[in-house]
């Protein structure tokens, strides 16, 4: 008699231990915890930029606004300054991003290799590490600056913030590394050089690794208001961090204009400082989902397969 299948039982579920079903609750309220740790504060913040002057100041805002009003969103992007500190923000980061990119990963590609392919390696890692820990001080590199002509342009904060990536040299160096020497040695058999192998198989193979220091580039250069203050003259030109700098020194009320004046009816300082900060991080985290793909997308694209 031949058995069509119709009768076959399906195979038992495998019963988890005690132990197993402790561990997963464990682990789920833990990630909980820490998922609520998280966000409370943002929640917090949120709540703050959208309440009263008044709520704030009494203490009564906690996870949820009091009073509700948009005052502080208004103060912070009804400005003229505000759009165009949005504009230099996406130039900077759209001309930066492939010149850093560029400059980390043929930078961290040939310090990855064994001291047998590159006689001088240890010497030049060595060399690009001190500068984490000594640089050129504030005055000297100001000077500097000054000189080759970099003063009061945007370039000025692209180029010499070029030498503040030397943990993300460092960290790609690591991952090209772990990356399987067979791969590397097959292509050479066939024929290809250094740069070959570097756009046809490295960087295909490091895209998590990639994607990561690109959203460390990425924030990085969306927070950075400090050096804008020291090398930029004109306001006008200032990234959105440095404008949101600005606007917490204006909330003193000494270089307000009576429009601004008229704002602190509803707001203060708490208030603003809480909507500058959303204003600030919103586009990273609008961001972030779709990054966040490539960390998970070839995972095991390193292994060598059969």
């Amino acid at each position: 008699m031949v058995n069509n299948g119709h009768d076959a039982k399906p195979p038992k579920k495998i019963k988890k231990s005690k132990g197993r079903i402790a561990f997963e609750v464990i682990n789920i309220v833990f990630l909980v915890f820490i998922g609520i740790t998280t966000l409370l504060p943002f929640i917090h913040v949120l709540a703050i930029s959208l309440s009263s002057s008044r709520a704030v100041m009494a203490g009564e805002v906690m996870l949820w606004p009091i009073e509700f009003t948009v005052k502080s969103y208004n103060f912070v992007v009804s400005r003229p300054a505000f759009l165009k500190s949005i504009l230099e923000s996406f130039f900077r980061i759209a001309v930066a991003m492939p010149i850093y990119m560029v400059y980390i990963i043929i930078t961290a590609y040939p310090l990855s290799k064994e001291p047998k392919e590159f006689k001088w390696r240890s010497f030049y890692v060595w060399f690009i590490f001190i500068t984490m820990l000594i640089n050129g001080g504030l005055i000297p590199t100001y000077f500097v600056i000054k000189q080759i002509g970099l003063y009061n342009s945007r370039w000025a904060l692209i180029v010499p913030l070029l030498v503040f990536q030397v943990f993300n040299i460092i960290l790609l160096l690591n991952f090209f590394r772990q990356l399987p020497k067979s791969l590397e040695e097959a292509a050479f058999v066939d024929g290809a050089n250094y740069w070959q192998v570097l756009l046809k198989i490295i960087i295909p193979l490091s895209k998590p690794a990639i994607a990561t220091v690109t959203l460390f580039v990425l924030v990085f250069h969306w927070n950075e208001w400090f050096h804008a203050l020291i090398y930029m003259s004109n306001p006008d030109k200032y990234p959105l961090a440095s404008y949101l700098r600005m606007i917490l020194v204006e909330m003193s009320g000494r270089t307000m204009s009576m429009d601004d004046i008229e704002y602190l009816k509803f707001i203060n300082n708490e208030t603003s400082k809480a909507a500058q900060v959303f204003v600030g991080a919103l586009p990273i985290i609008l961001i972030y989902p779709f990054m966040q793909k490539f960390f998970v997308k070839g995972i095991t694209l390193g292994s060598v397969k059969g």
